[in-house]
C-alpha cells in the first residue's frame, strides 16, 4: 500500500476541519510576507490563525527589521480586505546568541544540508514550545513554500520533534503545491512587497557576492 504524503494528510485533515463548528486555532511560523500570502490565503478560513516572527537566523538585523516591516504591512492589508485580525507575535532578535550557539559550529556545510537541517529544527522546535506553552491546538511554518527549501523534510524534522509537545498538533503541509508559489509571487508583484534574494543565512549572502 502506498504510503499517504504530507500533502494528502494536509488536504484530508482541512476537510476535516472545515466541518468543525469554530474554527481551531494555528501558530505559524512567519519568516516574510511573500513565504507568508499563500499560506494565509488558503488557511485563514479553516483556523483562527496568529503569525509567529521568530528570526533570529536572519542577518544583518537590517535585513531583519525589513522582512518584519513588510510582515506588518502585508497583514495590514489582508486584515483589511479580508474583514480579519490576524496578529504577529514578535521574539526578540537575538542575532550573537544564535550565531554563538547554532551557526558558528558549521561554517564549512553546504547550502540545504545539516546547517540548514539544524536552523529548521531550531525555528520549528521554538513555535512548537510557545504553542504547547499557549495553549494553541495546530502550529506549522510557511517555510515549505520556498523553493529551495524540502517540503519532505521540514515535515520529517516537524515529525519528529512534534512528539515532544503533545499538547498541540503539527499541520504538515506542502505550500509549494497548488500554485503556491505562483500566487506569492503575483501578490508581491502587485503590492509592492519586498522580495528577499536570499534566505535570511549569513553564510548564504556569500552566494550574493559571487553573482
Amino acid at each position: 500500500m502506498n504510503k499517504k504524503t504530507d500533502h494528502q494528510w494536509e488536504i484530508e485533515k482541512l476537510s476535516e476541519l472545515r466541518k468543525l463548528e469554530t474554527k481551531p486555532s494555528l501558530l505559524m511560523h512567519s519568516c516574510c510576507a511573500v513565504c507568508n500570502s499563500w499560506p494565509l490565503e488558503y488557511l485563514f478560513e479553516t483556523f483562527d490563525i496568529t503569525l509567529y516572527y521568530n528570526n533570529s537566523n536572519i542577518y544583518p538585523q537590517s535585513e531583519y527589521n525589513l522582512r518584519l516591516s513588510e510582515l506588518h504591512k502585508y497583514v495590514s492589508i489582508f486584515n483589511e480586505k479580508h474583514t480579519t485580525s490576524i496578529k504577529i507575535i514578535e521574539e526578540p532578535y537575538d542575532y550573537d546568541t544564535y550565531y554563538a550557539t547554532y551557526l558558528s559550529k558549521r561554517p564549512e556545510d553546504k547550502e540545504g544540508y545539516k546547517r540548514c537541517g539544524m536552523c529548521y529544527a531550531l525555528r520549528i522546535t521554538e513555535a512548537l514550545k510557545y504553542a504547547s506553552n499557549h495553549n494553541f491546538d495546530y502550529v506549522t511554518t510557511v517555510m515549505t513554500i520556498s523553493r529551495q527549501k524540502s517540503a519532505d523534510k521540514i515535515n520529517g524534522i516537524a515529525r519528529r520533534l512534534a512528539t515532544g509537545y503533545p499538547k498541540v498538533q503539527y499541520f504538515y503541509s506542502n505550500f509549494k503545491k497548488d500554485k503556491g508559489i505562483d500566487f506569492s509571487v503575483n501578490v508581491s508583484k502587485s503590492l509592492g512587497i519586498y522580495r528577499q534574494e536570499y534566505c535570511g543565512c549569513e553564510y548564504s549572502t556569500d552566494n550574493l557576492q559571487d553573482e
